[in-house]
């Protein structure tokens, strides 16, 4: 994980045990939830921030410069991605989906803790 990711997964812990969570899977969750992002660089990410800010043709419109298409589709499907790592290591279920559904929680009393300790981190 890149250093950024790591920090921000620390963030994210910190804000879920600030909200009350102690489950050892959430707070893992919180962890390693953007692991699928693996070492993608500065550049891409402000990309994809002004994607998000601007809108998307702005990394579509990036992903044809020579090294960034790869990056920007980690970025787009860092979700799944890394729920697809958590599951390959042998992860509980649980942690697992808290992590595909970061976005569009469907945990009824941790999805939304995760989503809003993410995106106040």
């Amino acid at each position: 994980m890149h250093v950024a990711d790591r920090r921000h997964g620390l963030d994210v812990v910190r804000r879920l045990r600030q909200a009350g969570v102690t489950e050892r899977d959430v707070l893992a969750a919180g962890l390693l939830h953007d692991c699928g992002k693996a070492d993608t660089g500065v550049l891409p990410r402000v990309v994809w921030s002004l994607g998000q800010g601007v809108g998307r043709w702005v990394p579509s419109t990036a992903a044809h410069l020579r090294g960034l298409a790869a990056p920007l589709d980690r970025l787009a499907r860092h979700a799944d991605l890394s729920a697809d790592l958590l599951a390959a290591a042998g992860c509980p279920e649980r942690m697992v989906d808290l992590v595909r559904y970061q976005d569009a929680p469907r945990d009824p009393r941790y999805g939304a803790l995760l989503k809003d300790a993410d995106e106040a981190s």
